[in-house]
């Protein structure tokens, strides 16, 4: 009888067992079914609404911008597929190179630099020259802006005008922060145009001060953005190329000698000792006042106490 009730007990709790497994396996498959129901009555709707709305749906739906296309396997089931976007990235351009001319060519070739620029839709923006101690124009610098997609055109050219000495080049990528410039100036513009109609429903005056302080803030904050984007858009836009050129370094061949070149040598040698003699004998000076005073002292204690004792004898 015993053995009998506990095969009865073996057989409900294998039962149990099996209709638990069933039950959670069963909600399981249930909760994936419902996912993926739920999902592409979302798809659904984002294709079938508007597209001011299908917009902004899909900014809400998980997977920010990530754009999803849609096909069909072999079987006839549809998917989707996820694309990453292309950014447009803004790049701000630099080149810096020094460049040799030709001797009696630095006119000539800054103004070959002046005009390429021109001539590519770009200006120059900073120009300076040196001359040597015959007052010749000789070497100097010249930074010119250019349009970015002409950069690499008239970098070449520029490299060509003589024997290139150095060559850096150089972009700086500003795309995060021109997004985020973009992101807080639509929030500040959103602040903006409700202080607007906060101010149109102001009851009093304290209320319309307030308001209008708050107003004057953001847009300030709303300035200092937009000239932030105005700057990098013109830093992007055009490319800066900064040359330095100069003409090859006269080299002086050693001279034979003379008797001037001694004459002056030996002069400028002279000076130069005496010059040092002068300024140790300035150095010592307070020291030798110093040391006269202390023998006169000694000098005069000497001798009155010599005279001193001649006396007393």
């Amino acid at each position: 009888m015993k053995v009998k009730i506990l095969s009865w007990f073996s057989v409900i709790i294998v039962v149990v067992v099996g209709v638990f497994l069933f039950g959670a396996l069963f909600s399981g498959c249930k909760a994936v079914s419902s996912e993926k129901v739920l999902e592409r009555e979302i798809m659904t709707a984002v294709e079938e609404a508007p597209p001011p709305l299908r917009e902004e749906m899909a900014s809400e739906a998980p997977g920010e911008g990530i754009s999803e296309s849609m096909g069909e396997t072999s079987s006839g089931e549809q998917i989707y597929t996820a694309d990453l976007p292309s950014l447009d990235r803004k790049v701000i351009k630099n080149a810096y190179i020094e460049l040799e001319i030709e001797k009696g060519k630095f006119e000539d070739i800054l103004f070959k630099i002046s005009k390429l620029a021109e001539q590519n839709g770009g200006f120059v923006s900073n120009s300076e020259s040196y001359s040597d101690v015959e007052g010749k124009l000789t070497s100097g610098r010249v930074v010119i802006r250019i349009p970015q997609d002409k950069f690499s055109a008239v970098v070449d050219k520029v490299k060509s005008y003589g024997v290139v000495r150095s060559v850096q080049l150089s972009g700086q990528d500003v795309t995060e922060e021109y997004t985020d410039l973009e992101s807080r100036l639509k929030n500040l513009k959103a602040q903006e145009e409700v202080l607007l109609d906060l101010m149109k429903q102001s009851r009093s005056v304290k209320d319309s001060i307030e308001v209008q302080r708050e107003l004057s803030n953001v847009q300030e904050e709303i300035e200092v953005i937009k000239g932030r984007m105005n700057y990098l858009d013109n830093m992007v836009s055009y490319a800066t190329v900064d040359v330095y050129l100069h003409e090859p370094e006269a080299i002086k061949s050693a001279t034979g000698w003379s008797f001037m070149d001694s004459l002056k040598r030996g002069l400028k040698g002279a000076l130069t000792v005496i010059n040092w003699l002068a300024f140790f004998l300035i150095l010592i000076s307070p020291l030798v006042i110093l040391g006269i005073i202390i023998w006169l002292i000694v000098k005069y204690s000497l001798r009155a106490a010599k005279r001193a004792k001649e006396k007393k004898s």
